[in-house]
């Protein structure tokens, strides 16, 4: 005797998720978790590398937006990003607390090749890697707001156009619009300043 089908129940909107658990529900609070939480991990991960503490983040990220729920307001951007920025401040948080070192591989100082990688030249790729930040900085300056988010989610944080799109409150082609556009006038940017 075949099983009776199951209607497919649609999640509710997310405005209205975040009024319900804003109120007190617990279950709309726990739909948020489930539509979110991958971004929110994501996101840690990168900055972490480290799977176990990511997690760890994430689960304290979701227990601060429990608690925070009632102060949330819509001021233009989804609540994923109201997520991120709570995510953003634990992450760091936990590296000016200095539990999270990042670690070099030992094989990197002791390069029997002598190709230069060993602590030789790591002092150079250091002075490198803070040049290139800052001229990453300086050529961000060009973009307008709204333009360097987008940039910055998806370049820096490493999201993909889906999740940005989630952040963001736009839809994916108004997010890879966004992305291109600003990376032309990026190139626009720096072609001049190299010129």
């Amino acid at each position: 005797m075949p099983l009776p089908a199951h209607p497919i129940v649609q999640p509710a909107p997310e405005p209205e998720l975040v009024t319900r658990a804003r109120a007190g529900d617990r279950e709309a609070f726990a739909v948020l978790y489930h539509q979110h939480y991958r971004i929110v991990y994501g996101f840690l991960l990168v900055r972490t590398r480290n799977r176990h503490l990511a997690e760890d983040l994430t689960q304290e990220a979701f227990i601060r937006a429990l608690r925070r729920i009632d102060g949330f307001t819509w001021q233009g951007t989804a609540f994923a990003g109201w997520l991120t920025t709570i995510a953003k401040n634990l992450w760091l948080d936990e590296l000016a607390r200095g539990r999270t070192r990042w670690e070099t591989p030992v094989g990197e100082f002791d390069d029997p090749r002598g190709t230069g990688s060993g602590v030789e030249g790591l002092v150079p790729r250091e002075l490198e890697a803070v040049e290139a930040q800052e001229t990453v900085r300086c050529a961000l300056d060009v973009l307008n707001a709204r333009q360097r988010h987008c940039v910055e989610l998806r370049y820096l944080d490493e999201l993909t156009p889906q999740e940005t799109a989630l952040v963001m409150g736009q839809t994916v082609g108004a997010v890879r619009t966004l992305t291109c556009r600003s990376l032309r006038k990026l190139r626009r940017s720096i072609g001049a300043v190299s010129v």
